[in-house]
Order: C-alpha cells, then sequence, then structure tokens
C-alpha cells in the first residue's frame, strides 16, 4: 500500500523519488536500406513515403514532383515539414500515393512525410507535433441519407 506522508519533507521526498516518469524516448526506425517509412491519410488519399538522405530528389508515383502536383500551393502543402525542420534538400523521397483527389493527395503525402521524419530523427518530433503535421485530419465526406438528394439536402418542397 501507499505510505503516508506526514511532512513536507516527506513529500519532498516521495516528489523527487516519483520524477523518473518522464516523456517516452523515440527512436529511430530505419528498414534494411537505411530508409524510413510512414504512411500519411487524408480524406480517401493514402500515401506511403520512404526518406533517405540524398540530393533533395521527391518522387511520386514514379513522376517528378512538378509534374504530378503541377499547382504550386500543392507543391508547398507537401514541403512544409521539410521547411519547419530545416531540412530542405538534405532527403530524397520516394512517395506512392492512391486515391482521393489531389489535395487529398498532397494532404496525405504532408502527414506522411511528417511521420517519416519523426521516424527518421526523433528529435524533429515536437516542432512537427508544434506545428500539427503529425496529427492526421479525420475530416471526410459526410455519407448520403436516403430519402435526402445529398448527404443533407432535401428535395425541394412543393405545396400542390
Amino acid at each position: 500500500m501507499a505510505e503516508t506522508l506526514s511532512s513536507l519533507q516527506d513529500l519532498k521526498g516521495a516528489a523527487s523519488a516519483g520524477s523518473e516518469n518522464t516523456a517516452p524516448v523515440y527512436t529511430q526506425k530505419l528498414d534494411k536500406l537505411g530508409r524510413a517509412y510512414a504512411t500519411g491519410k487524408r480524406k480517401d488519399a493514402v500515401a506511403r513515403v520512404w526518406i533517405k538522405p540524398g540530393s533533395g530528389k521527391i518522387s511520386i508515383n514514379g513522376r517528378d514532383v512538378e509534374v504530378y502536383f503541377a499547382r504550386p500551393v500543392l507543391r508547398m502543402i507537401l514541403r512544409q515539414p521539410l521547411e519547419v525542420a530545416k531540412r530542405t534538400g538534405q532527403y530524397d523521397l520516394m512517395v506512392t500515393v492512391a486515391g482521393g483527389g489531389l489535395s487529398g493527395q498532397a494532404g496525405a503525402v504532408r502527414h506522411g512525410l511528417a511521420k517519416a521524419l519523426t521516424h527518421y530523427e526523433p528529435e524533429l518530433r515536437p516542432a512537427l507535433k508544434r506545428e500539427g503535421f503529425l496529427t492526421r485530419d479525420s475530416r471526410v465526406v459526410e455519407r448520403k441519407k436516403y430519402g435526402k438528394k445529398k448527404a443533407r439536402r432535401s428535395f425541394q418542397f412543393s405545396k400542390r
């Protein structure tokens, strides 16, 4: 059972003895080729991301990032974790992404890239977590209900 504390000195001693419960220590997770892998998701899109040290080459589904994500906004979304971690141009990315539209796919790649960075360099986790890149955005399309035109839209009411 727990011991009874009778004075402030006992309380200080108990507090210092229980201070071993610190934050968990994260370790580096690499595959046999020296790459870090993570899966990112957004809406219906799923991205599988592998990173390894390199010159900053980004390949998405076998194509260059400028070809796959033609809009600059999507490329900016994709590179946000690298910019926050100040690792732009230090890692080669190999990405496989499927499902959803281009915007959802860019968000999925960003989520997967942030997770892969934390697997490769665990000390980057607080910075990426603070920016919200490690949190999976759980918003998805609401399903269509019967008796409705869309998820919430009703048919037009007619009195006659």
